[in-house]
């Protein structure tokens, strides 16, 4: 069965029975507590927790997951992947484990028709209810296994909702392990469906050490996940997900660049199916826009990318490999992930700057492992350092491993030791940093949630009004509720309803003030979404104090919000024109949208030009000037994407959506404010670009007043700078070329005055040498000259008494410091005569110190009025040095 039948089957199944197909989330999650999507219940996480209440009470989706925990197990196991797609069926408050018992059963019996004798189950330790419908529906007690909390109890690894689970396993057969079931050996006896009872809110901690259960959740539900990789590799019998129809195209790319067939066993298999596996993670990850970096999701990608070219590299590969192994991805899968063929461009241009890159990394790390080889060879040690292990791999991101295999060529082991202490702090200063972040973020949730579970969503009004009757439901300080507030206090606010828009999309939240019929007045800051649908008020009370439950006006800052939506408009125009002009890669990663002024982040992999920029800017104002009307209307999502509306990377929508007509050219799914017409927004002046990372730009722009305050600048300085060229505006850039032209053959004139100056000093201070036991002296005070050319003059007076051993000492008062030059003829220096030695007593006398090496050398000091003192000083010196 070919992976299309598998994914069709589960999703039939599942649609007959009642569920809603939901489609996939993209794989930058929007829990701010997980970096990707790692499971099928992610987007639903506030529906499990009682935060949002779903329009369907059955779902059933295929979701993209990203997970790297178990990234060294890729290519050594055959069950393990970076990237997978989970099937999953979920029952919100609807049904719980008897019919997602039986819905499992009959879909993998029947509808994949795999033989029951060689279903395994699993479940909790304490699920007596679960094995009972297990053997009820026909399993036998010796195929039922129970397993403590590491094996069959599932959260997200964070606080959130969780439950116990059951586990169905397929035994592959001896060739593939022991004997025992899923107890005993799991590459044979091969989990393929996770049903969990998600019942329960866990808090901080781990499966090792235990977390605490908080609760149970308001209503019991199922969340299940079907592996289609491990799935597919036993309906169509092959060994691992490699095998598969999925990744089999791109594991016979990798073999043709290789030269050489896959084997059937040892490293070089690892390698083949870490670059395999690791390709089709990395173009999935690129495709919903997750860009390569120093941290977070973007270290993740950097990762999988560096240890692909380190895998291809072993395998002889020295050619690029990620570009052709994510195409053979692309066009496998394409067809079923319509992003990747969007994104082809993107995958392919990234992947290739980041493998030059890498490739350039190893040479460097290469060149400096083998230094650290040789020193520890030279010190007779059979040990290369872990500190030197880690520097390369933090600073250099020269993997552990390669270094590792280097030095075991030279005959070294790695302190690995040492090395796993330096990671370990590193990860402990950034976990202690996460946590401490995570800790409060989490106790802000549990204030809003407290709220929200009494009150429900915010109604936001603010698309239709900018004042509004409300009713204060809570107040937040220090991220917990309080009953009231009083004046010069800052602290978060919860309306019923509110026209104030909370921060989202890029779009800053907005401000204004909040009045009491009895006088109270505060001060909005900013408004931030709390929960989904929960808006938060960050507020100060200028006069009077606040109280839950009592009657407020609310009232937007009209004026900003006007500002912040024609940036929000223009926002829109100039995202199509600089995909119009740069190709359809260049997509939005990110904005910020504010009064009078936008910024706006794309990829892009290399800088626009400025005449490219000023033609975008054109293209944006001529769009505006045609003044477009702004059409804003709702859809559900499958219709949105149908009618051509760009989705942004990263945003989460619902079924239902919001879309934004600018004329017959923008149309994009946005929750934010706009104005009317086009011309409303303009004009817009692009006033920067620059890069914000590894193929990631950002432009900034004004919009409105400011846009033309700024050309009011620009008038005002040309207009000045003209008048002091003495001509029109118009003709400044040439009048001021000519004056620059000017300029410089003015100033090659005088550097060959200066030069013929110094040639003629230098020759009257040579004839002024006085003539000392072993050699001649000039000692000299002179004016006008400054440092540099003090140097200059001390050294070609010396380069004129060449003849035998001589010492020249100048001397010159400058911004009332003294300055001390000396040079000694290339005889003398033959000697070993440094110039700075004749310096040095000088230099103190006038409170400084002397500088350089070789026949030249300056000093300095604060002491202008020493100088006399210190040419005597150096004369002296001078002499003794030639009389040794």
């Amino acid at each position: 069965m070919r992976s299309t039948q598998i994914r069709s089957t589960f999703l039939d199944f599942f649609t007959s029975r009642g569920h809603r197909h939901v489609p996939s989330s993209p794989l930058i999650s929007s829990d701010p507590t997980l970096l990707l999507a790692n499971a099928g219940m992610n987007q639903f996480k506030p529906y499990f927790l009682g935060e949002a209440t779903p329009e369907y009470p059955r779902a059933t989706t295929i979701q993209k997951c990203a997970r790297t925990s178990d990234i060294d197990n890729v290519g050594r196991t055959n069950r393990h992947a970076t990237f997978f797609e989970m099937m999953g069926n979920f029952s919100f408050g609807d049904y719980f484990k008897a019919d997602a018992i039986d819905f499992a059963w009959e879909l993998l019996t029947q509808g994949y028709n795999l033989e029951k004798d060689r279903l395994w189950i699993t479940v909790y330790q304490d699920d007596d209810e679960a094995e009972q419908l297990w053997r009820k529906i026909g399993v036998p007690a010796e195929r039922i296994q129970r397993l403590g909390m590491e094996d069959n109890f599932w959260s997200m690894g964070v606080p959130g909702p969780c439950g116990p689970c059951s586990e169905v396993n397929y035994d592959r057969g001896p060739a593939f392990g022991r004997e025992g079931g899923p107890a005993v050996d799991g590459e044979r006896y091969v989990e393929i469906w996770n049903l969990v009872f998600m019942q329960y809110q866990r808090g901080e901690g781990d499966k090792k050490g235990g977390f605490p259960l908080l609760g149970d959740l308001a209503q019991q539900s199922i969340d299940t996940g079907l592996g289609l990789d491990r799935l597919a590799a036993i309906l169509q019998d092959v060994e691992n997900v490699c095998g598969t129809d999925l990744l089999r195209p791109t594991l016979t790319t990798v073999q043709e660049l290789a030269g050489r067939d896959y084997p059937g066993s040892g490293e070089e298999k690892v390698s083949f199916q870490v670059v395999t596996e690791h390709a089709r993670s990395i173009a999935y990850l690129i495709a919903d826009g997750v860009l390569p970096a120093k941290d977070g999701r973007g270290y993740i990608l950097r990762r999988l990318m560096r240890r692909a070219i380190r895998h291809a590299r072993l395998l002889g590969i020295d050619r690029a490999v990620l570009a052709p192994a994510t195409a053979s991805v692309i066009a496998n899968l394409g067809d079923i992930w319509p992003e990747l063929t969007e994104q082809a461009t993107l995958i392919e241009q990234v992947v290739t700057a980041e493998e030059e890159s890498f490739t350039r990394t190893l040479a460097q790390g290469t060149r400096l492992l083998d230094a650290a080889i040789t020193r520890s060879r030279e010190s007779r040690s059979t040990t290369l350092a872990g500190d030197t292990a880690f520097e390369l791999h933090d600073t250099f991101g020269f993997p552990v491993e390669l270094t590792v295999e280097a030095a075991r060529d030279a005959g070294l082991t790695v302190d690995e030791d040492r090395f796993a202490d330096l990671l370990a702090e590193q990860q402990q200063r950034a976990k202690a940093g996460g946590k401490a972040k995570t800790a409060e973020a989490l106790r802000r949730q549990d204030a809003y949630r407290e709220l929200s579970a009494r009150h429900g969503r915010t109604d936001f009004v603010g698309y239709d009004h900018l004042d509004a009757e409300a009713t204060v439901l809570g107040l937040i300080s220090d991220s917990t509720v309080v009953p009231g507030a009083d004046e010069g206090s800052m602290l978060e606010l919860v309306l019923d309803r509110s026209p104030f828009y909370a921060e989202s999309g890029g779009q800053v939240g907005d401000t204004g003030t909040i009045r009491t019929s009895g006088g109270t007045l505060l001060e909005v800051l900013d408004t931030k979404p709390g929960l989904e649908g929960f808006h938060v008020h960050t507020v100060r009370v200028v006069e009077g104090e606040i109280r839950a439950g009592e009657q407020v006006e609310a009232l937007v800052d009209g004026a900003r919000r006007e500002a912040v939506a024609r940036s929000h408009s223009a926002t829109h125009v100039l995202h199509a024109m600089l995909r119009r002009t740069l190709g359809d890669h260049a997509r939005q990663h990110g904005s910020l949208v504010d009064a009078g002024r936008l910024r706006f982040d794309f990829a892009h992999f290399s800088s626009v030009e400025r005449p490219q920029l000023a033609a975008i800017e054109t293209l944006v104002n001529d769009r505006l000037l045609d003044d477009p009307k702004v059409r804003v209307w709702h859809a559900s999502r499958a219709e949105a994407e149908a009618a051509g509306a760009t989705a942004l990377f990263g945003e989460k929508y619902g079924d239902h959506v919001r879309i934004v007509d600018i004329g017959d050219f923008s149309r994009e799914l946005c929750g934010g404010t706009h104005i009317g017409h086009g011309s409303n927004a303009g004009p817009v002046r692009i006033v920067g670009e620059a890069s914000i990372g590894s193929n990631l730009r950002r432009i900034e722009a004004l919009t409105g007043r400011d846009a033309l305050n700024y050309y009011d600048t620009e008038r005002r300085l040309l207009e000045e700078l003209s008048g002091l060229l003495g001509t029109r505006p118009q003709n400044a850039p040439d009048a001021l070329r000519k004056r620059l032209d000017a300029l410089s053959a003015a100033e090659r004139e005088l550097g060959r005055l200066r030069e013929a100056e110094l040639r003629s000093r230098a020759q009257q201070l040579a004839a002024s040498a006085r003539t000392v036991s072993g050699g001649r002296v000039v000692t000299e005070k002179v004016t006008g000259l400054g440092p540099d050319e003090l140097r200059t003059l001390a050294h070609r007076t010396a380069g004129l008494l060449d003849a035998g051993h001589a010492v020249v000492v100048l001397g010159t008062e400058r911004d009332g410091k003294a300055l001390l030059a000396a040079a000694v003829t290339p005889s003398l220096h033959d000697t070993g005569t440094e110039a700075s030695r004749i310096l040095i007593p000088a230099a103190r006398t006038v409170g400084g110190g002397a500088g350089g090496k070789g026949p030249v050398a300056s000093a300095g000091g604060r002491r202008a009025e020493a100088l006399d003192e210190a040419l005597t000083i150096a004369a002296q010196d001078a002499a003794r040095v030639l009389d040794q």
